[in-house]
Formats: structure tokens, C-alpha cells, sequence
């Protein structure tokens, strides 16, 4: 009976690894106190011809700002919309699903943004003329040059409007009506879940970005990222 139980408890912690459970839920969450864990930052809808310095594009690891936690590290990323449309993203692939079922997906974002709600500028609002989107693919989330046009892989949908692969989550700005100060704002998705099937490895990606509507330079923190595939 010793032997059984033993392989019982074996068998059921065996389980429980997130390699060996395809069954199970998962919570994918980064706070990048440490790494990336994973994440990737990229840059579309932009023309092919573009000088790619004018975007003035950066993805790096590196302290929140002031008056934010400035000991705590975040995924920094940057561009400037030379395009009226540029949509800039950070990416993760999840494995260890079961390819024939389908999952619901949802997020949690922690992000640090100094753009008021009532800020005006080039083409419209650095807060909330860009678009924060969310959501999963079987498919790798890159940039897609086409017709002298670097689109995205996905349906996004456009600015204030969600896709198929991505939703709408809000946009970017800080919570205040005025105030230019960087500010951590949480965003959720918990009552709009995506469903998604992994590929046949078992694969997911995540995706997170802007889609933006201001043509002017959108620096942004993303603080924490948490994602629960059910």
C-alpha cells in the first residue's frame, strides 16, 4: 500500500508540471525584476521606405521613472508615429497547452504611462488617441512587409477598434485629467476573455501593444503583464 500511495503522490506531482499538464490552467506573469522573461518588443505599420532611425524606435529593460518605484524595473519600449498609425508591440510564446482544446485568455497590465486624458496633440491625444490591445495567437505576432508596407501578422483591428486576434483594452492614458506625471495604470481584460487554440507543438503567443492615432513620440512602461489561459 506504501508503494502505492507513494506513486500516487508521484504520479499526481507529475501532474501538476506545467510541461506535463495539458490539462491545466496556466497564469504566464512577468514583473522583469530580473530579464525580459521572454518578452520581445517589435514595431509595425510603418512604410518599407521609412528611414528606420525617424521612428526613433527603442525596446530595453531599465528602471521606472520618477515618481514611480525607480528600484523596480519595467519593459521600456518607444517610436514616434512617422505614420499616423504605427502600432508597436511586445510578444511571448507560451508552451505546454494541448492542441485540441481551446483556451480562454485573459490579461492583467500594469503600465506606466505621464499621458493625461486631456492632452492634445499632432493627429490626436498622446493618451487617448493610442490604443492599448491585448490577445493570443497559434500564429507568431511579427511585422509583415507587403506592397512596400511593414504591416502586422494579425487582425488588430484599427486604433480604437479591436480584431480578431487582439481586443481593446482602453488606451494609454495615466488616469489623470491634466497632470503630465507618470503614473502606473492597471488594465484588465477579465470580462472580455479571447478563446484560442495553440498550434499543433502546443503553442501560444501573447501580444500586447498600441495602436496609435498620435503622430508624436509614445514612451511607455510596462511594469507587470499577466496572462491566464484557461
Amino acid at each position: 500500500m506504501m508503494g502505492a500511495s507513494l506513486a500516487l503522490v508521484l504520479g499526481f506531482t507529475a501532474c501538476n508540471n506545467d510541461d506535463d499538464n495539458l490539462n491545466a490552467d496556466k497564469s504566464v506573469e512577468a514583473t522583469f525584476e530580473n530579464d525580459a522573461e521572454g518578452w520581445s518588443g517589435e514595431l509595425a505599420d510603418y512604410s518599407t521606405s521609412m528611414d528606420s532611425t525617424v521612428t526613433e524606435f527603442s525596446f530595453k529593460r531599465e528602471a521606472l521613472p520618477a515618481p514611480l518605484d525607480v528600484k523596480k524595473k519595467a519593459l521600456r519600449i518607444q517610436s514616434h508615429n512617422r505614420s499616423d498609425d504605427m502600432f508597436m508591440f511586445l510578444k511571448k510564446k507560451v508552451t505546454g497547452l494541448d492542441p485540441n482544446k481551446t483556451y480562454n485568455v485573459t490579461f492583467e497590465i500594469d503600465l506606466g504611462t505621464q499621458y493625461p486624458t486631456n492632452s492634445v496633440g499632432i493627429g490626436g491625444s498622446p493618451g487617448t488617441s493610442v490604443y492599448l490591445k491585448a490577445g493570443a495567437s497559434s500564429k507568431e505576432p511579427v511585422k509583415v512587409a507587403k506592397d512596400g508596407f511593414y504591416g502586422f501578422s494579425l487582425d488588430k483591428g484599427n486604433q480604437a477598434t479591436g480584431g480578431k486576434d487582439l481586443i481593446l483594452v482602453g488606451n494609454v492614458s495615466n488616469g489623470t485629467a491634466d497632470s503630465v506625471v507618470h503614473k502606473l495604470v492597471k488594465h484588465t481584460t477579465a470580462t472580455k476573455p479571447l478563446a484560442v487554440k495553440p498550434n499543433e507543438k502546443g503553442e501560444l503567443w501573447l501580444c500586447v501593444g498600441t495602436d496609435s492615432g498620435f503622430e508624436g513620440l509614445t514612451v511607455l512602461y510596462y511594469d507587470r503583464i499577466k496572462a491566464i489561459i484557461k
